[in-house]
């Protein structure tokens, strides 16, 4: 039973790292925030194109942090190391 404890150890570490992934995300999607504003200031008249891009760029960052939280929840609360664990028991 020690091997199981050590899967289930193993299991929340990586969690763990898969959730490190919202802080990033959360980085990335102001770094893309502030630039936007940056580049209006600068070209007022160009306002619909760099919106535009900056939402499908804060869309493609998010998902990048939902697939971490999705991630997470399946190594936390599915877990299917554990049930191949046992089945090899």
């Amino acid at each position: 039973m020690e091997h199981l404890a050590t899967v289930m150890v193993a299991a929340q570490f990586a969690a763990a790292l898969a959730l490190f992934n919202g802080i990033f995300t959360t980085l990335g999607q102001g770094h893309v925030a502030s630039n936007a504003i940056q580049a209006i200031a600068r070209q007022p008249e160009a306002r619909g194109s760099i919106e535009k891009a900056m939402y499908i760029g804060l869309g493609m960052a998010e998902t990048s942090g939902v697939y971490g939280l999705v991630v997470s929840f399946l190594l936390l609360f599915v877990n299917p190391f554990v049930g191949t664990f046992i089945s090899m028991m």
